[in-house]
């Protein structure tokens, strides 16, 4: 992959009416976690732009800020979890998507076994290990490789639609 360049926009609009347009598309919300190699509390990340890649091998993918000072320190830490997020857990979306040093304080987590945090009262849980990143204009884009899932919850997932969150209301019956 050679990336996205990052070379001026030729249609004429601004940025935040991008963010504006693109802000009417819903996405889930997800958190990532770990304990970082060098030592240290645990990190954690809230990511929208998440998303399945591939079944065979079990792939995802979310685009990461450059200005983002967590994501380093859980790329550093080699396997984290990806925590999907059920619609009742806005303020731990709200708090580990601030650049606060301690996002972890009131939420309730533990370590599991593989030693890496575990929110709780997530949705499903995958522990991944990074296979790519590529940067794309103000982001880098990873792709994990999934190594290891639990589906934790059957209530509804958490929603992020022009700058809010809500949650998902099926229209007919489904599976």
């Amino acid at each position: 992959m050679t990336g996205i360049s990052t070379a001026a926009p030729d249609a004429a609009f601004r940025p935040e009416e991008f963010r504006t347009a693109l802000g009417r598309f819903a996405t889930g919300v997800v958190v990532l976690t770990a304990l970082p190699a060098s030592g240290g509390p645990p990190v954690g990340l809230a990511v929208n732009s998440f998303t399945s890649v591939s079944l065979e091998p079990p792939l995802v993918l979310f685009c990461v800020g450059h200005h983002s000072t967590s994501w380093p320190r859980i790329r550093e830490a080699g396997r984290f979890h990806v925590h999907i997020l059920a619609e009742n857990q806005h303020r731990i979306s709200a708090r580990f998507a601030t650049s606060s040093a301690d996002k972890f304080n009131g939420v309730d987590w533990a370590l599991a076994e593989n030693g890496i945090p575990v929110i709780d009262g997530v949705l499903g849980l995958l522990e991944c290990t990074v296979v790519s990143e590529q940067t794309a204009g103000d982001h880098d884009v990873v792709i994990a490789r999934v190594h290891h899932l639990e589906v934790r919850g059957d209530g509804g997932p958490l929603l992020f639609h022009r700058g809010g969150y809500g949650r998902y209301t099926a229209l007919e019956p489904g599976r």
